[in-house]
């Protein structure tokens, strides 16, 4: 009986450890935490805009990562019929889900800072 619990422990611990690799693997990379905190943010962002808000990243890795957000189904891409066209990047319904965690994930951050750098 007590093996059986174990082994049921040691089953539920390998099923969350493939869980929190999925998510790792649908956000992973130096920028996607980032771009969706800046659309978080806004809301409805276009591309010159998220890539203002997010320091470093260039035009082409930018681009790169939205798509793989799109492809995670995490990010909406929008064409707008405007002269010179506009494109729009907002959360999709499963996107929004991370609003928590990207909330959590900032107040974490202020309180490392702060115990790291001292600001």
């Amino acid at each position: 009986m007590t093996t059986c619990k174990i082994t049921e422990f040691q089953q539920e611990q390998k099923k969350r450890m493939r869980s929190v690799q999925d998510a790792m693997d649908a956000l992973n990379g130096k920028w996607k935490i980032a771009i969706i905190s800046s659309i978080c943010c806004y809301g409805k962002r276009r591309f010159s805009d998220i890539l203002n808000d997010v320091e470093g990243v260039s035009n082409r890795m930018l681009s790169k990562e939205l798509k793989e957000l799109e492809i995670n189904q995490l990010v909406k891409r929008t064409v707008l019929a405007t002269q010179p066209i506009t494109v729009e990047y907002e959360l999709t319904e499963h996107g929004n889900t991370l609003q928590s965690i990207i909330s959590e994930l900032s107040d974490w951050g202020i309180v490392h800072r702060k115990k790291i750098v001292g600001k």
